[in-house]
């Protein structure tokens, strides 16, 4: 799994717009000393440390206790009228949504900066003030930062220093010329700018880990379900090794509906790869039968028994399943562990690709499963306790074609019946929901047909993984 996303962010004129509660300390200090300070040339460029800012306009031996004056007036007039940059809150948030960590480096007194983030609602793991330049790179250093985001040339010093992406922004009173002169990776106008570049930047970082991790493999044999997941993986294989050195693999059983067959060998057509399909007998297994929480390891187990040797036998290096950064995050996932038991190897995961950069980076390289909707297989629909059967698969596939048919107008994604025993659940999309009596009538009706005696739309709509919420 790759490393946790750490950013750094600078306060004063990156998150914080610090001008009007500067100047409102400013005035009441030269009150208290009897100096006029230029307050606006002042705070043009704010960033250095208070001292080099008073330097011009006190006696050098009246500077510390100027600057302590300072400190201790700041809480009283500069914090309530401070307000955060617009997109400030939201950078924070584009860091959390992809799981990372977020740490403020500033050269801000310590407290003060504490006050701002308090009454500003950041949401902030770390802060470290009173540090400057490339005085911050420690901080950085420490904390495992590998982007600092702010707003001043001293900034990108700091970055610079601790091998981090520097990523300026025009808040400041540093122009784009003066930011790219000292070194900066990327300007951006402000922080609105943000999620979306580290969007692009960690996809970027993560498909050439990808890419790196399947050249010094040599060779794979993909388990391929023909979902967005491992055709992606798939893609990405014949990418890195060329397709002589790439195989698919899918196991045919009851579990693997019908309609996912050909959509899945056609992709990979596409890809200059031919579709293995040897048969899987997960129904020989009695924990696979039995349905317990379980019955995932049972399935898995079965599908890389198969396909190892066959891996070997064509001399291929490694079996790789589609596993994605968020499977492995996700809790209980039986089947990831008889996976790992069996030496299969997870790039996507590896690489730290989650769901959503999977279907971002399909979509980019064109590929036809970029929004193809989650497609588990048929025995995820059956109640856990519930045994599967050949009987209780071909009911619940021949239900869903069913209501897939009367729905196909409604621009219907997402649709499980799940075998609730001797009655279904259907989820459809909650978009859709409550469906016209007329057309819920008729979808019941050919669930009933399917086999079911009873039947009854889900009021939640669709929920991937919904039979886990029973465990």
């Amino acid at each position: 799994m790759a490393d946790q996303l750490v950013v750094g962010f600078d306060l004063d004129m990156t998150l914080i717009n610090t001008g009007p509660g500067f100047r409102d300390v400013l005035a009441v200090l030269g009150a208290e000393l009897g100096v006029e300070f230029p307050a606006e040339e002042m705070t043009a460029k704010l960033g250095p440390p208070l001292d080099l800012l008073l330097e011009p306009y006190l006696p050098a031996e009246a500077i510390p206790a100027a600057g302590d004056r300072f400190r201790a007036l700041y809480p009283d007039h500069a914090i309530a009228g401070t307000p955060a940059f617009d997109g400030a809150h939201d950078a924070l948030a584009a860091v959390r949504r992809h799981g990372g960590r977020v740490v403020v480096v500033t050269g801000k007194y310590a407290p003060n900066a504490q006050l701002h983030l308090d009454h500003l609602a950041f949401d902030v793991d770390h802060l470290e003030g009173w540090v400057w330049g490339v005085g911050k790179a420690d901080a950085l250093r420490r904390e495992g930062a590998s982007i600092y985001v702010g707003d001043h040339v001293h900034d990108v010093e700091g970055a610079l220093a601790a091998d981090a992406i520097s990523v300026s922004v025009l808040t400041g009173g540093c122009t784009r010329e003066e930011l790219l002169a000292a070194g900066t990776h990327v300007v951006l106008d402000d922080l609105a700018d943000f999620p979306a570049w580290l969007d692009e930047h960690l996809l970027d970082l993560r498909l050439a880990a990808l890419e790196a991790d399947l050249r010094e493999r040599g060779s794979v044999l993909v388990a391929y379900s023909g979902g967005a997941d491992s055709a992606f993986l798939l893609a990405a294989a014949v990418r890195a090794l060329g397709a002589d050195n790439v195989a698919a693999a899918t196991g045919y059983s009851h579990s693997l509906p019908m309609a996912e067959r050909d959509p899945a060998r056609e992709f990979a057509a596409s890809l200059g790869v031919d579709v293995l399909t040897p048969e899987t007998h997960e129904m020989e297994r009695e924990g696979y039968r039995a349905n317990a929480g379980d019955r995932c390891y049972f399935c898995k187990a079965e599908l890389l028994d198969v396909l190892t040797p066959i891996a070997a036998g064509r001399g291929l290096a490694h079996v790789a399943t589609g596993t994605n950064a968020d499977d492995v995050l996700a809790g209980f996932r039986p089947g990831i562990r008889a996976a790992a038991e069996r030496d299969a190897i997870t790039p996507l995961s590896d690489a730290g690709l989650t769901k959503e950069q999977v279907r971002a980076a399909s979509r980019r390289w064109g590929l036809p499963t970029w929004d193809k909707p989650a497609a588990a297989c048929l025995s995820s629909r059956i109640a856990y306790g519930v045994e599967v059967t050949p009987g209780r698969l071909g009911r619940v596939e021949q239900a869903e074609v069913a209501a897939r048919a009367v729905l196909a107008e409604a621009g219907l994604v997402d649709l499980r019946v799940r075998d609730l025993g001797d009655r279904a659940s259907v989820e459809v999309d909650a978009r859709l929901l409550p469906l016209d009596a007329a057309v819920e009538a008729d979808l019941l009706d050919g669930v009933r047909a399917a086999g079911f005696t009873e039947a009854a739309v889900d009021p939640r709509g669709f929920r991937s993984g919904s039979m886990n919420e029973a465990l």
